[in-house]
């Protein structure tokens, strides 16, 4: 590309220069060089239908450095964010904005995956289930009652009251295994189907990667009839993509859709006389066949493989016994298939259920095809094998079979430990441009790592620094006289280490760590403290939050989710402590495989795979400190592997240029009131970044 770029990259750099559209239209507008090359990059993209890989550091204005080009080129666009709050930023906060300024009108339209969206089937089929384990939850029903009678959209999100774990959710909203499809009676009415016909309709759509990934691995979530027409796509928040591709190229079976399936076919009933007769035992069955495998499960550990599984007899054997009810269930149901409208899809998910819990239990396992045969003997089927259908990853693609406990349910996944080549099949039928973004996705500089995933052959790469003033706006303090992070006291000692930090900053900081047991040993040697503490897991993250800021003086203690998806601007954030380097956990059967893959094929499983994720997930940890211009903190890096091991350096040089100290005494002078009294005279000179 030439440095002036192509005529849409023209156009995009003026209106993001000073003096352009965006600057006479958006209040307190201020340009960035990193921004405008940035929408540059991302229109010569869209231009030649080409791949970008592009780090934009915290403060450049990303959104805008996409919107700009995306608006001004009049192709369909997908925009795919990481979650669906930051969804709801960029379609009802960001888009506007930009589009009102521009004066271009377009239409846009906000998608997200059926299970935001309110079942009007399912909502009608809960009234008479009573199913409701306490008063509050029953008036928490009555009000999404009440609350779908006038809404227009069916998005749940309009219930601010309604929380993300209400286990009223799945009985009001419908899965790709529940959805009655067009044989519903409300399908006229149906909030999924409306959206999609919007977002049809939209020229610029903004989905999460959720919805993205299932429907490129064909899930049928969303919206698969306006991929094929889509022009160009903008991935924000791509260092999530490879993670989730795996899942959404994998296959799972967890308990929740199990006990679902039995009570559906039980809700079913009322409409068919004679049925509850039928089904009430196999129904009952099933649901107990569940509880007893979770059962069995117990003396496992939390998350392991397939054959880790198989070692206990008990396990074996109730995975046989849920199968068993599984089918049991799927002949009941098959002579009541045109009985009532759930019935056939009852029947489908049954059917589908036992072919994964099949899969899962069999592959895998050299035992000359026996357990196979002895499955399609049980079935009694003499049909041809099974379609496996969109759920299905690759046969030929290396995977890993594991599982994974919750309090009171397990997960039985298999998951592809290579997406990049689905994911670069799908973007070569796409035929579109396709921009890949986000504040951290280069190590050290380079891309390779995420190019790789993301099966990218020599995508054009772009890295657009952060704009902030980082000798003025922030310090990197690493302690000195730290133990190795294996020792015993390691804990207590960096408590001892960053007190005088809190001190200083008078409280306002997030200390992160790789370990919720270390998280629960800190808050019991912090518990004392004169700052309030809040601490992961004693509320939800988003009450913590809440608290943590109007607290202005709080101490929070936090793991992996608080690395990411947190914005605290202002005062109220001023220190991050990291406790030591994020290398994932060994627990993890998909990352154990994936670095034995590695070793298989040559590769060195440190340098190719740990090493950067580790990169990323500190860059993410990092990030949750200096928000805007007007911004100051310390970063503390307690991990003494940083500057004692060769690869510290790597760490070092991917994060933002922070000057750096070992005395505790800079710490001290950064936060003195002098200092803050002089940042406070610089940061009034400076306009806050949109």
């Amino acid at each position: 590309m030439g440095e002036g770029g192509s005529r849409l990259g023209s156009a995009s750099r003026a209106a993001l220069s000073e003096g352009g559209d965006l600057a006479r239209n958006i209040a307190a507008f201020a340009p960035r060089s990193a921004q405008q090359d940035l929408a540059g990059a991302v229109a010569d993209a869209f231009d030649s239908r080409g791949m970008l890989l592009a780090e934009a550091g915290t403060g450049t204005g990303k959104t805008f450095a996409y919107l700009v080009p995306a608006i001004l080129s009049g192709l369909k666009t997908i925009v795919s964010t990481g979650t669906r709050a930051l969804q709801d930023q960029l379609y009802h906060r960001d888009l506007p904005r930009v589009r009102d300024a521009l004066g271009i009108g377009l239409k846009t339209a906000l998608l997200k995956g059926r299970a935001n969206y309110l079942c009007h089937y399912r909502l009608g089929q809960a009234k008479g289930e009573g199913r409701f384990h306490s008063r509050e939850m029953a008036g928490q029903f009555q009000r999404i009652v009440a609350w779908a009678g006038r809404t227009r959209m069916g998005d749940l999100a309009e219930l601010e009251t309604l929380p993300d774990d209400s286990p009223l959710l799945p009985m009001v909203t419908s899965t790709t295994d529940n959805c009655l499809g067009s044989e519903c009676p409300f399908f006229a009415d149906c909030f999924v189907v409306q959206a999609r016909q919007r977002a049809q309709a939209a020229d610029l759509v903004v989905v999460n990667h959720h919805l993205l990934l299932a429907d490129l691995a064909l899930k049928q979530e969303g919206f698969g009839e306006i991929l094929p027409g889509a022009q160009a796509f903008v991935v924000d928040e791509a260092h999530q993509l490879p993670e989730l591709a795996a899942q959404f190229f994998g296959e799972a079976l967890s308990a929740r859709p199990l006990v679902e399936l039995a009570r559906d076919a039980l809700a079913e009933c009322k409409q068919a006389t004679g049925a509850l007769a039928v089904l009430q035992e196999p129904t009952r069955a099933l649901e107990q066949s569940v509880r007893n495998l979770r059962a069995a499960m117990d003396e496992l550990p939390v998350r392991g493989t397939r054959r880790r599984a198989a070692e206990d007899a008990n396990v074996e054997v109730a995975i046989d016994v849920l199968l068993q009810s599984l089918r049991d269930l799927h002949a009941a149901l098959l002579p009541l298939r045109e009985a009532a409208p759930g019935f056939d899809s009852c029947t489908a998910r049954a059917k589908e259920f036992e072919n994964r819990l099949r899969r899962w239990r069999d592959e895998g396992f050299d035992d000359d095809g026996e357990r196979d045969e002895m499955a399609d003997e049980a079935t009694g089927d003499d049909e041809p094998p099974d379609d496996r259908g969109p759920l299905r990853a690759d046969d030929d693609a290396p995977s890993v079979l594991w599982y994974e406990l919750t309090a009171r349910g397990f997960r039985l996944s298999r998951t592809p430990l290579d997406v990049a080549g689905p994911l670069a099949q799908h973007r070569a039928r796409s035929q579109a441009a396709w921009v890949f973004t986000s504040a951290t996705l280069a190590i050290g500089g380079r891309f390779e790592h995420y190019a790789i995933k993301l099966g990218l052959r020599e995508p054009t790469t772009l890295l657009a620094p952060s704009p902030f003033d980082w000798p003025a706006q922030a310090l990197c303090y690493l302690p000195s006289g730290l133990p190795e992070p294996s020792a015993r006291h390691y804990t207590e000692s960096i408590v001892d280490a960053i007190k005088p930090v809190l001190e200083a900053s008078a409280g306002r900081a997030f200390v992160l760590f790789a370990s919720h047991r270390a998280l629960r040993e800190a808050a019991q040697l912090l518990r004392d403290g004169p700052w309030p503490l809040f601490v992961q897991g004693e509320a939800p993250r988003s009450l913590l939050l809440e608290r943590f800021r109007a607290s202005g003086n709080g101490v929070l203690l936090g793991a992996a989710s608080f690395r990411e998806g947190v914005d605290v601007a202002g005062d109220a954030l001023s220190v991050v402590v990291i406790d030591k380097l994020p290398f994932a956990a060994p627990d993890d059967p998909v990352f154990e495989a994936r670095l034995e893959a590695i070793r298989r094929g040559g590769g060195n499983p440190f340098r190719d795979e740990q090493l950067p994720q580790a990169v990323i997930a500190l860059k993410q940890g990092a990030g949750r400190l200096i928000r805007s211009e007007t911004d100051r903190g310390v970063l503390v890096l307690c991990d003494p592997r940083l500057t004692g091991k060769s690869y510290g350096r790597v760490f070092m040089e991917s994060l933002p240029p922070l000057p750096k100290t070992r005395r505790v005494e800079d710490v001290q002078a950064f936060f003195a009131p002098e200092s803050l009294a002089h940042a406070d005279g610089e940061a009034g000179a400076l306009e806050t970044h949109p």
